[in-house]
């Protein structure tokens, strides 16, 4: 069976007091027994510091993304052996805003990944559609082409060191949420396409639903049996509904 992961995505919020006291909150919080895994995303400044206030609580901190590159000329990049240094366990890639902004290729991508898998850093995989890939009916065919770009890079068999998260672009910060119902379709989906090439890692790997998960709706998109957890952002800033989250996820697992 698989355990449900729960992963907070702070983006460029908080400040220094901040961190650290999100971090301390969510520890203490957290529910007896717990059996979802849970890590949290801060800033790259605020990675160390996260990190000590975490402490042995086994809550996983990780980046919000990772360098294709070992090191080198690379202005403004972090790389893998740089994050492993300062205890991260997790990097996310290929977040919509990275995407979306900032124009990083499936190419890139795909790197990042492959870089994150060499160094024993788990990747959290985002992909998922526009609003007006959704309405033209193409949702199945941009994730799976977005997940290929990985496999054809690093292969089927690196998702059992890694997870996916599907965020559909259209309900990202935007208070829209797609429905259980809708969220389900694509995660089965994601999971048929990779049986196709291998079964047993589409059984074990963990595909998280990203997108305006909040303490409200969290409960009925992790029913879905194959929905195994979230990647959360806005709620995670608030140690009170990001454990709401966490709970549900538990209740469901």
């Amino acid at each position: 069976m698989r355990r449900p992961l729960v992963v907070g995505n702070w983006k460029m919020n908080g400040t220094r007091e901040s961190a650290g006291q999100l971090a301390r909150e969510i520890v203490s919080g957290l529910p007896s027994g717990c059996r979802v895994e849970v890590g949290v995303c801060p800033s790259y400044v605020f990675i160390p510091l996260v990190a000590e206030s975490l402490g042995d609580s086994g809550v996983l901190v990780g980046a919000q993304n990772v360098a294709d590159q070992d090191s080198g000329a690379y202005t403004g990049e972090v790389s893998a052996p740089m994050l492993k240094e300062f205890g991260c366990r997790l990097a996310i890639v290929g977040h919509s805003e990275r995407r979306q902004v900032y124009g990083e290729t499936d190419e890139l991508i795909a790197a990042r990944y492959q870089k994150a898998i060499e160094h024993g850093i788990v990747p959290v995989l985002c992909i998922g559609e526009t609003l007006e890939e959704r309405e033209a009916g193409d949702t199945f065919k941009v994730v799976d082409a977005q997940l290929q770009a990985v496999l054809e890079k690093a292969g089927v068999q690196s998702l059992n060191q890694a997870v996916i998260a599907y965020e559909p672009v259209w309900a990202i910060g935007t208070g829209k949420t797609a429905t259980p119902e809708q969220a389900q379709e694509v995660h089965a989906h994601i999971r048929r396409q990779l049986a196709a090439q291998d079964a047993g890692v589409a059984e074990k790997v963990r595909i998280l639903y990203g997108g305006s998960v909040n303490a409200g709706n969290a409960a009925s998109l992790m029913a879905q049996p194959d929905i195994d957890g979230g990647l959360i952002g806005g709620a995670s800033l608030k140690a009170d509904s990001f454990l709401a989250i966490v709970q549900a996820a538990m209740e469901n697992s």
